[in-house]
């Protein structure tokens, strides 16, 4: 693929996936690799900017992360966040030092000077809300460096150095508490890198109809279909690419919610005649499953499980040599992680089973250039039915994790019933798409009640909705009490086993990666 690109440095912070977010929804391509591997990819990339990360470490420290210096001698824009601002400055004869007044959370910045940066945004002697996350400071900047803005512990919260195009922040432009934050970064691969924005889903689409073909030729290829969107988004661009030369296997492990294993069976047989293999494996799961309670060990289970159903498919159908995964960007990134080193899993719904080396099979991984959102658009361009490319994620194996303790049928069967009018309830009160997430939870606690005239004992149900826009940060949903009252009423109502509703009022901060 020949597009503009842009190579973020990960020094390692949690959010620098973020800045990979925020640059792609500018149209414009761009890569993340960790500061260990970036002369490497500086090389082969041959970017048009750089962005460094924030991170972790103290520059401070004898051995902490560099840039690579050929990186500041190619003459391309530059922009530093953070941890990225202090080693520039080290790296180009500037002081950082420790033991000043830290700044974490919400900060205003007031404008000294203008920049290129904020041209268009912000203006000279006004102060604008932003997001920091630092314990050391610039206190000396390099030469050719101006201060452009300050905040109350960043005396360098902006330093540009206009004629070498280097451009640094203290404060974290990708986060959404950064209102600007996302201008700021357009600004900075528009107006700075001048880069277009070519990247979209319909070039994406036939650069990789055309790989697909060239890299499988006239051989099959099996798919691990989980009945989530990315494994789905992935079949229907690879069939696309080579018809019948794809067998999708759909191993049904009786943890899925309501409807959905019919719903993946009509939609890939029916809509798309691809060609699957529905394997019912539920009596194999939920038998290997009874009485265990405890969630890495479930995970494990049922990816110990997946894999070896799965091999024995893939035995029967014979002569395939390529495997299609639903791998994504930040599967990628994590495979090559700051702190880890290379992995391979089965991307299916379950993310938890290795592929086991005698089987042998070449990788075809057509997302794992893509982050969730762009998925969902290639997916929409696809063709994929809106209401099946939109689904809230659905993380855990299946059902498994959203029954606390051990798993029995008539646990999941009650479950199933509960979360479907809930999100029933939600489709029609126009709040699906509002809410990034929501599901039913069966809790592994029961308690005495009173309906009509006689008394209940049967179980707690937890409903759960949050609010995000990238999945990094979320908070509850404020529903109001007419609603959580309707839903709670039917769920007591209609489904046999549940007496008593709450809702989980549970907010995801920032910092934290998975929600679960």
């Amino acid at each position: 693929m020949s597009h503009d690109a842009v190579l973020i440095i990960d020094f390692g912070s949690q959010v620098t996936q973020l800045i990979a977010r925020r640059v792609r929804e500018t149209g414009v391509y761009c890569e993340i690799h960790p500061y260990q591997k970036s002369e490497e990819a500086f090389a082969r990339l041959k970017p048009k900017a750089v962005i460094l990360s924030g991170g972790p470490d103290s520059v401070t420290r004898e051995g902490s992360p560099r840039a690579p210096h050929s990186v500041f001698e190619a003459g391309i824009p530059i922009l530093a966040i953070c941890y990225g601002q202090q080693t520039t400055a080290v790296q180009l004869g500037g002081v950082v030092e420790g033991g000043h007044a830290a700044e974490f959370g919400r900060a205003d910045i007031e404008i000294r000077e203008a920049s290129a940066l904020f041209e268009g945004l912000w203006e000279v002697g006004q102060r604008y809300p932003v997001w920091m996350s630092h314990g050391d400071r610039v206190t000396q900047l390099p030469k050719g460096f101006v201060v452009k803005a300050t905040s109350e512990n960043a005396p360098f919260a902006i330093a540009t150095d206009e004629a070498r195009r280097i451009y640094t922040t203290m404060f974290h432009p990708e986060v959404v508490h950064t209102p600007d934050g996302g201008k700021l970064l357009a600004n900075f691969v528009h107006r700075i890198a001048g880069l277009k924005s070519d990247w979209t889903m319909g070039a994406y689409r036939a650069e990789m109809i055309a790989k697909i073909r060239a890299q499988v030729g006239q051989g099959r290829v099996i798919c691990g279909l989980s009945g989530g969107v990315d494994s789905s988004v992935a079949a229907v661009l690879i069939h696309e690419a080579i018809g019948d030369q794809l067998t999708c296997v759909y191993v049904d492990h009786g943890l899925m919610r309501k409807g959905e294993s019919e719903q993946v069976v009509s939609l890939f047989r029916g809509h798309y005649n691809i060609p699957l293999v529905h394997v019912d494996a539920s009596a194999l799961f939920l038998d290997a499953l009874e009485g265990v309670s405890d969630p890495e060990t479930k995970r494990k289970t049922i990816g110990k499980l997946f894999i070896e159903v799965f091999e024995k498919e893939a035995a029967k159908i014979g002569g395939a040599e390529f495997l299609a995964q639903g791998t994504l960007y930040p599967d990628v990134i994590e495979s090559v992680s700051f702190s880890g080193g290379p992995s391979v899993t089965i991307k299916s719904h379950h993310n938890v089973g290795g592929l086991p080396e005698r089987m042998n099979m070449k990788l075809v991984e057509p997302l794992r250039e893509l982050f969730k959102d762009e998925v969902r658009a290639l997916g929409r361009e696809l063709g994929l039915p809106d209401a099946f490319v939109g689904r809230h994620p659905f993380p855990g194996p299946g059902l498994a994790i959203r029954v606390p303790g051990a798993i029995t049928r008539e646990k999941l069967d009650i479950l199933r019933e509960a979360d479907a009018i809930y999100l029933e309830e939600i489709r029609k009160a126009g709040l699906y798409d509002v809410i990034w997430q929501a599901f039913a939870v069966l809790l592994p606690v029961r308690t005495v009640g009173v309906m009509g005239d006689g008394r209940t004992y049967d179980h707690v149900c937890a409903l759960r909705a949050v609010t995000s826009v990238d999945g990094m940060t979320a908070d509850f949903y404020p529903f109001d009490m007419n609603f959580l009252g309707r839903a709670a009423t039917r769920i007591i109502n209609e489904v046999k086993g549940i007496n008593r509703v709450v809702y989980d009022v549970t907010s995801k901060p920032p910092g934290t990666i998975e929600w679960e």
